[in-house]
Order: structure tokens, then C-alpha cells, then sequence
């Protein structure tokens, strides 16, 4: 079906299913994920990208959903939090989260998660301030962040002792 004049149609692939829709040119990719694919894993906090809640991977690298156009994400690979395990399979960062009770109401952690998991790909050092100042875009109300900050070290050193091995 083609876009009508006031609509735009984009591609997209958000956790590995390809996706093709007719979007208003306006709609931020968190309303798009959660609005129009239901997909509501990713969380509006602050709708002004200062809460970090709203954290999710495009094309690799971490960006604020709600300061996104989806229409600059026409052909892009987009990961939520949906994406990354499942209640039978959780991804590690999800384990380590429950692990070192990385949250309490719980509201910020599927964005603290994807933040987290960027961490691990960037060049960031591996000491708590390194960890602290990486995920200062994140914040946490109930504040959660000493066991968010070991739930990150415990998966980054699991990664570094299988790089290793």
C-alpha cells in the first residue's frame, strides 16, 4: 500500500522482523514501537531525552527513541529490549540485573539494560566510575545504581574471562 501525502513509508527491521509502514514524517521511534508495533518494553519516561528510559539500539549503537525520528530510521536495524531474551532465556545482563537486584520499580531497567549492554561494546574502562559516567544518561528514581553498576561488571567480566579463554 502506498504512504498518502501526509504519511511516509519506511522499512525497517526492529528485533530481526522486517517491518514495513506508513508513518506520519512527526512520530519519534519510541511512539512507533510502542504505539504502532506494540512493543512496549521500551519505556516513555521523560519524552525529552534527559531520563534515558527510553534506550534502544540502532544499527548497534544506542540512541534516545523518544528524540528519534522513525523516519530517519528508514533500513536500519533497530533492538529492543524485547530482542535481546526471552522469560525462558535470558539474556545475561537480564540474569545479572536480577541477580544484584539492578532495579526496583523496575520502570528504567529495560533502558538501563540496553544502555548496559552498549557498555560492553564501547570503550569504556572497567572500574565503577568508568561504569558510572557511561551510564550517567540513565537515571534511576529509586536509585538502584551500585547493583546496576555490578550487574554490568559481573557480565563484562564473564566476557572478558570467554575472550579469553
Amino acid at each position: 500500500m502506498a504512504a498518502s501525502a501526509n504519511q511516509l513509508r519506511i522499512n525497517l527491521a526492529i528485533n530481526d522482523t522486517v517491518h514495513g509502514l506508513d508513518i506520519d514524517p512527526r512520530t519519534t521511534l519510541l511512539d512507533l514501537l510502542r504505539e504502532t508495533l506494540d512493543l512496549t518494553g521500551t519505556k516513555k519516561g521523560c519524552n525529552h531525552g534527559q531520563c534515558g528510559a527510553c534506550t534502544v539500539h540502532v544499527n548497534g549503537q544506542r540512541v534516545l527513541s523518544c528524540l528519534t525520528l522513525a523516519a530517519l530510521c528508514d533500513g536500519v536495524q533497530v533492538r529492543t529490549i524485547e530482542g535481546i531474551g526471552t522469560p525462558d532465556d535470558l539474556h545475561p545482563m537480564q540474569d545479572a540485573f536480577i541477580a544484584h537486584d539492578g532495579f526496583q520499580c523496575g520502570y528504567c531497567t529495560s533502558g538501563q539494560i540496553m544502555s548496559a549492554l552498549a557498555v560492553l561494546e564501547e570503550p569504556w574502562g572497567p572500574d565503577a566510575a568508568a561504569i558510572k559516567e557511561a551510564m550517567s544518561g540513565n537515571i534511576c528514581r529509586c536509585g538502584a545504581y551500585p547493583n546496576i553498576v555490578a550487574a554490568v561488571q559481573e557480565v563484562r567480566k564473564g566476557l572478558e574471562v570467554d575472550r579469553n579463554a
